[in-house]
Formats: C-alpha cells, sequence, structure tokens
C-alpha cells in the first residue's frame, strides 16, 4: 500500500470518519425538561444508529482509502473497492437523515414521547456523513480534490518536464555558454590564446566555419531517461495504442520514464510494467 498517493478527498473522508467515531459516544436524545444528571445512551444504544449510521460510514470510509492505497484497484462483483465505499457513506447519510427526523422510532408513534428530539451525537453524525458522502463521490470529479494529500519528497534540484539541468539534459555537470556564445570561446576562468601564439583546442582555426551552436549539436532525439511523479492519477496506456490502461500512475510514487514519443513519455512502473503516458502537463521531474 502506498499512503502517497492518497488525494486531498481521502483526507476529508478520513477526517469525517474521525468525526463519527468521536458523535458515536455522544447523547443520541435531546430530552427537553431532563435534568443534566439525566442518563441518556450515546448511539451505541441503538442497533440501528450503530449499523446504519456509525459502522456503515467507518466501513464505507475504509474502502474508499484502502482502495485508493492499493497499487491495483482490487474489484468484487465488478466494482472495485471504492466504489463499494462510496455506497456505503451515502447509505449511511441517509440513514442519519432518517434518525434525524425520528429519533424515537416507533416509540413516539402515540403522541407520548414528543419531547424527544436528536441529541448532539446524532446532529454530529449527520453532518460526518454528509461530508464523507459528498467527498467520496466528487473526488474523482473535482480536480481540487484529487491533489495529493502528501506531497512527494523533493529531489535536491527538482526540474520540470521539458526544462533542461543545470549541465545540459542529461549531462550533469556540462560546462555551459554563456549567453551569446560560441563554443570554443574562453569562458571566465580558462585561458584564452596568447599573441601570436596557437589556438587553443577547439577554437575554430582561420578560414575554417564555425562550429555550430551547442543546441544544434546535441540532436532532437537525443534522451536520457529520468525519474518523475505525477501531480494527480494518471493512466498508463499500452504500448500497442490499446485504449485500455494498463496500470495508474499514483501521485507521491517516482516512475522512470524510458522513452519519449513526441508529447507522450514511455514510462516503467515499480513492477517493470512499460506503457505511455499520455498526459504530461504538470509533472514533477527527479
Amino acid at each position: 500500500m502506498n499512503i502517497r498517493s492518497l488525494t486531498r478527498g481521502d483526507g476529508v473522508v478520513i477526517g469525517a470518519a474521525v468525526l463519527l467515531l468521536i458523535a458515536s459516544f455522544l447523547d443520541i436524545y435531546s430530552i427537553e425538561g431532563a435534568p443534566d444528571s439525566a442518563d441518556i445512551p450515546s448511539l451505541w444504544g441503538s442497533g440501528s444508529v450503530v449499523l446504519g449510521v456509525v459502522l456503515a460510514g467507518v466501513i464505507g470510509a475504509a474502502l474508499v482509502v484502502v482502495n485508493r492505497a492499493l497499487p491495483q484497484p482490487r474489484k468484487v462483483a465488478g466494482l472495485d473497492l471504492g466504489q463499494f465505499g462510496t455506497a456505503f457513506t451515502v447509505f449511511a447519510a441517509w440513514c442519519a437523515l432518517g434518525n434525524i427526523f425520528d429519533p424515537a422510532g416507533a416509540f413516539d408513534n402515540d403522541g407520548g414521547l414528543d419531547n424527544i428530539g436528536a441529541g448532539i451525537g446524532l446532529i454530529l453524525a449527520l453532518i460526518a456523513t454528509l461530508v464523507m458522502a459528498a467527498a467520496a463521490v466528487a473526488t474523482p470529479l473535482l480536480p481540487a480534490l484529487k491533489g495529493t494529500l502528501i506531497p512527494a519528497p523533493r529531489p535536491a534540484a527538482p526540474q520540470p518536464y521539458g526544462g533542461q539541468p543545470q549541465g545540459g539534459y542529461g549531462y550533469p555537470g556540462a560546462q555551459q555558454q554563456p549567453y551569446g556564445g560560441q563554443p570554443g570561446q574562453p569562458q571566465p576562468g580558462q585561458p584564452g590564446p596568447s599573441y601570436g601564439g596557437q589556438p587553443q583546442p577547439g577554437q575554430p582555426q582561420p578560414g575554417q566555419p564555425q562550429a555550430p551552436q551547442q543546441a544544434q549539436a546535441q540532436p532532437a532525439g537525443d534522451f536520457s531517461p529520468f525519474w518523475f511523479a505525477v501531480p494527480v492519477p494518471r493512466p498508463l496506456f499500452a504500448e500497442d495504442g490499446s485504449p485500455t490502461p494498463i496500470a495508474e500512475l499514483a501521485p507521491g510514487t517516482w516512475y522512470l520514464a524510458v522513452e519519449q514519443r513526441g508529447a507522450n513519455l514511455v514510462a516503467q512502473t515499480q513492477d517493470g510494467r512499460r506503457g505511455v503516458l499520455q498526459d504530461t502537463s504538470g509533472i514533477q521531474r527527479g
């Protein structure tokens, strides 16, 4: 499991689950005129509330988070665990709403329990399950919730995709030409030709054409493998052009780019699978 693949939406789901657990130990009823010393049961005193609200919400949150942290989604009856978890959270919110409207259940049908209302525990449980269900449903839809919850550890000198490292693309430590300078010209701190002496190696001889610029010396097709991380989950497609993804790249994990095909990258996962990353916008290069 990779906790760095969790999103901000998953963080909201986790926070709502914690709030739901806290609410489960608070009062289920609010009785008008009851003294402060009255012993009012918590949500754990009602089996329907425990099963339909507390456990359903906690189980749903756990399924959503575990499904996101797994390298590959686990499917049951054609649905992945995240979809089951989302259904559980929506069911918990629905049950909590019903208990808010009728906290005493069938006992108030005779009109003798009109002074019983929803306690602070039920109210907080409704808020927690509503937030949990909304986050579980909206995370795949809203970019703000798709962002990684735990940022990837940044390398010493990260470079954006397409940028040139300090020593030249793929050549750390290579000397750089000053802006407007020609290859072979003396750089600051390097000896130049003495008066009347021989030109230094690399300098153009009289009558010889000057060497092309360094940018032209390296062919455009040159590529050096590098590590990168994605800002949001992105699919990795097969190299044969199949429209079905073979894997999903998760934020917080470093992947190896082994080849460039136009605007796309051929990436390799930790288990050795290779595929084409079609969306390379915003990736972080290591």
